[in-house]
């Protein structure tokens, strides 16, 4: 079985992903490209993208294993029906983490604070009558948009500080003993929005979700909210998230995913609009779930699949069409 690997977040787990595979698998590591002459007798490719010229040049081709949970950069219509895709996720616990970090890097103003102490101003109420005296994480309400994978893990730690939370989700449905205040469907975002500290944005992207948080939904969360974006760039408007922040309107912002990603090599501005001008925000390059934990978690989904693949067994978390 020859197998293609043309995720580089899976190159220190090489050892790990061969050694679970099925004996007399050869695999082919890529890093930069699109592999067309390495497709040809390839059973399984391991990737973020596939394109319709690369289903051309790979005739053998059985399993589209994505080394994470997104598979929008699949060509679903290009493929054969033979075909299968099917995706991995173990990065709710890292991304967890980034979102209970980043709830009180904003909350209690550490952000704003670290850039002026580096002019020179202790921006504390301590130092400065003006500046009130932060509140506590564990008195935060958290309203989560999408409770899935990363919304349900988030709240788990959460929870341990003492935090209330509610959510949106498409079904409007939550387990009943999520220890949440409400759950309802995405009717009742305002509503969230309105009793939220922090928001927690990991819904889906899909045509009924995209630019679902605009300017009223920012308004409403208010000048002490807190937005966390974990899911999707284009869940929140972009000018409007840019005019919130810079307008006062929420307090802060922690933005892992954009609304422009670098072909290739990481140098691309993540918007068109000047966020890193912005005192109230944390920029990071959707590396939220960039962990050791998370990809040696994909490696042992992905040798597994490859394993149920080789014999004939029926495949785990396949991504319906």
């Amino acid at each position: 079985m020859r197998i293609v690997v043309a995720d580089r977040n899976l190159i220190p787990h090489r050892d790990r992903l061969e050694a679970m595979s099925p004996a007399g698998a050869e695999f082919r590591w890529l890093t930069d490209g699109v592999p067309y002459a390495e497709l040809g007798d390839a059973e399984v490719f391991v990737g973020r993208f596939f394109t319709a010229d690369m289903v051309d040049a790979a005739p053998q081709l059985r399993l589209i294993h994505v080394a994470g949970a997104g598979t929008d950069k699949i060509d679903f219509a290009a493929l054969p029906p033979h075909v299968l895709v099917a995706n991995t996720f173990h990065h709710e616990r890292s991304i967890a983490e980034y979102v209970v970090g980043a709830a009180v890097m904003l909350r209690r103003g550490f952000l704003t604070q670290d850039r002026a102490l580096r002019d020179g101003i202790w921006a504390t109420s301590v130092h400065d009558a003006t500046i009130p005296q932060a509140p506590i994480l564990g008195e935060a309400h958290i309203g989560f948009v999408g409770f899935g994978h990363i919304g349900e893990y988030s709240w788990k730690l959460l929870q341990s500080f003492g935090c209330t939370g509610a959510a949106v989700t498409g079904s409007g449905w939550a387990a009943d003993d999520s220890g949440l205040t409400w759950t309802g469907d995405t009717g009742q975002l305002n509503r969230l929005m309105r009793e939220s500290d922090v928001a927690v944005v990991s819904a889906p992207l899909n045509a009924h979700t995209e630019g679902m948080i605009g300017a009223e939904q920012l308004a409403e969360l208010g000048p002490d909210g807190v937005l966390i974006n974990v899911g999707r760039g284009p869940l929140v408007q972009e000018r409007a998230l840019y005019d919130a922040l810079s307008g006062g309107v929420i307090s802060g912002a922690a933005i892992d995913v954009w609304y422009r990603y670098p072909h290739g090599e990481g140098h691309c501005a993540p918007s068109e609009l000047p966020f890193g001008e912005l005192p109230n925000i944390l920029m990071t390059p959707h590396s939220s779930g960039v962990t050791t934990d998370t990809f040696a978690g994909r490696a042992d989904d992905i040798a597994a699949n490859i394993t149920r693949l080789h014999r004939g067994e029926p495949l785990h978390n396949l991504v319906s069409r």
